[in-house]
């Protein structure tokens, strides 16, 4: 995926100094009422149990930015959404926090870049497939 990061590193650096106690938690559980909100409505439920309770499931939010989304930019959206946009516009940026609804933890887990400017070529096999008709001439 072009322009990808992963905040997985920086993400396992803050939970080792939170189990230290060298972090507190509430420093780290202060998730927004909006953030919250995204979470609720727009949000993609994980398999994976929230690392600071462990009683919930984290949900990813994606939040989306770029020029030409002009009053969307800073919204969240669900994975439908992105694909639709993805579809219409030349480029757009991703950035996605995973929040627990339990305890109020957020993090960036990663970013990307969206839309046609990014879209992957077909591969080679199927490039050369539409080519040619059924009986390999043109």
């Amino acid at each position: 995926m072009d322009g990808f990061v992963d905040y997985a590193l920086q993400r396992r650096a803050l939970l080792r100094e939170v189990y230290a106690g060298r972090v507190g938690t509430s420093e780290v559980c202060d998730a927004s009422p909006y953030l919250k909100s995204a979470a609720r409505f727009h949000g993609e439920t994980t398999e994976k149990r929230c690392p600071i309770c462990r009683r919930e499931f984290v949900i990813n939010v994606h939040y989306i930015y770029g020029d030409q989304l002009k009053h969307a930019a800073g919204q969240a959206r669900t994975r439908a959404e992105l694909a639709a946009l993805a579809d219409t516009l030349g480029e757009f940026q991703v950035y996605v926090v995973e929040v627990c609804r339990g305890c109020n933890w957020n993090h960036l887990v990663e970013q990307y870049l969206l839309g046609r400017a990014h879209r992957m070529a077909p591969p080679l096999s199927e490039a050369g497939a539409s080519a040619t008709s059924p009986t390999g001439t043109v």
